[in-house]
């Protein structure tokens, strides 16, 4: 008896006594699976490995059905790549290149998945934003320091340097990491504010514009003063726009007329009463001491001399004119009592009668004038020729 497999076997050959196998039997009996074969689990039939030809190293396989792969393959056939390779093919699979950031990559493409380390790209090659590649290997991609308020995030290094500077700062801010203030900017609780100044700085003359701690506005013009420049120095004031500073007026007529200089570009005048100058200063010395100029790159004189010297000037031509005054008076005066000293000079009229003598006063200033001492008996002698002498201690008068 040929005693075959009723499950692998096909028959039996009664002369020779060989059994005849199915495919994917083999043995004397055809009771065990052929190469390429495993038994079913649990079953007594044989199924194919089907192992892949180009990942498996052999068309067997283990009793579980599971092929024996290549490097760099996987799975029960050995049909796809393993983490870490790529585009399974007749030759096996390609190892991923993510640069050590990354274990895993696409199976058709061979893009690097998951990249690590602040990196990415196609094989992990380049850096996040806001990261930069440092210049020693071993530190990979460092975050940048550049904050997103101050700058877009990201930074590079220039060849021949080895600290990183920001792409692009925000307006307001500069400097190589973006952390300091622009000019024109002061630094508010770590954020970068514009200067005010009321439009009363010009940037060329005082590029900082305002103190960058504090933002106190430097290099006030047009006559303001003030931590925002928005008050008007002292003796001008607002004009009736409230826009320019101006002098302010000093009035001595109903209706003076002014002088108004502007500074060049600018609408801000400064006016000067026509009537006090007039009053005080003719022409020739108010050129001396205020000289204008019609060119546009010089500024007035009137805006040159402060309100302290111009009072001043003021005051020192007022005093002269009041002494003046006053010896001109005085002059006056005296020259009135000289001629009255002259003209109310007192003088004697002798009268001469039979037998006395009388004198009476040519003026009234001097009524109570002793005239006594005139006539004395023992001073008074008779001339031979008939004139009366009177005789003073002083003087002697004839008669």
């Amino acid at each position: 008896l040929c005693n075959c497999s009723s499950v692998g076997s096909a028959g039996c050959n009664r002369t020779t006594g060989q059994c005849r196998c199915r495919a994917g039997y083999a043995g004397p009996r055809c009771h065990s699976c052929a190469r390429g074969f495993f038994p079913e689990l649990g079953g007594q039939q044989c199924q194919p490995c089907s192992c892949s030809p180009a990942g498996a190293t052999s068309d067997q396989c283990d009793p579980s059905g599971k092929c024996q792969c290549k490097v760099g393959v996987t799975g029960l056939k050995c049909d796809r790549c393993s983490e870490g390779y790529y585009r399974f093919s007749e030759t096996s699979c390609e190892p991923c290149q993510c640069n050590n950031h990354s274990q895993t990559c696409d199976s058709s493409t061979g893009t690097c998945l998951d990249c690590q380390e602040n990196t990415e790209g196609k094989h992990c090659e380049l850096c996040k934003e806001g990261f930069y590649r440092s210049t020693h290997p071993a530190h990979g991609c460092q975050h940048c320091p550049c904050s997103t308020v101050a700058s877009t995030g990201t930074c590079h290094i220039q060849p021949g340097e080895s600290v990183p500077r920001c792409d692009k700062c925000k307006q307001g801010y500069t400097g190589l990491n973006c952390n300091q203030c622009d000019k024109g900017y002061y630094n508010s609780d770590s954020i970068c504010v514009r200067c005010w100044c009321n439009g009363n700085v010009d940037p060329a003359l005082s590029p900082s514009v305002c103190r960058p701690d504090s933002g106190e506005c430097l290099g006030c013009l047009y006559h303001t003063t003030g931590f925002h420049c928005e008050l008007c120095q002292e003796g001008y004031t607002r004009d009736s726009e409230g826009t320019n500073c101006t002098r302010k007026e000093t009035t001595l007529g109903p209706e003076p007329t002014e002088f108004t200089t502007s500074a060049p570009n600018t609408t801000k005048a400064t006016s000067f009463p026509t009537a006090v100058l007039n009053s005080t200063l003719s022409p020739t010395t108010l050129q001396t001491i205020f000289p204008i100029s019609s060119s546009d790159n010089s500024t007035s004189a009137f805006a040159d001399v402060s309100w302290t010297q111009f009072n001043i000037i003021i005051l020192t031509v007022i005093i002269i004119v009041v002494v003046l005054l006053m010896g001109f008076v005085g002059a006056v005066y005296m020259y009135r009592e000289y001629q009255n000293r002259k003209l109310n000079a007192p003088f004697w009229t002798i009268e001469l009668k039979e037998d006395n003598i009388s004198f009476s006063s040519y003026h009234d200033s001097i009524p109570n004038a002793d005239v006594s001492g005139l006539l004395e008996d023992d001073g008074n002698e008779v001339a031979p020729n008939g004139q009366l002498t009177l005789t003073t201690p002083m003087h002697n008068y004839k008669a």
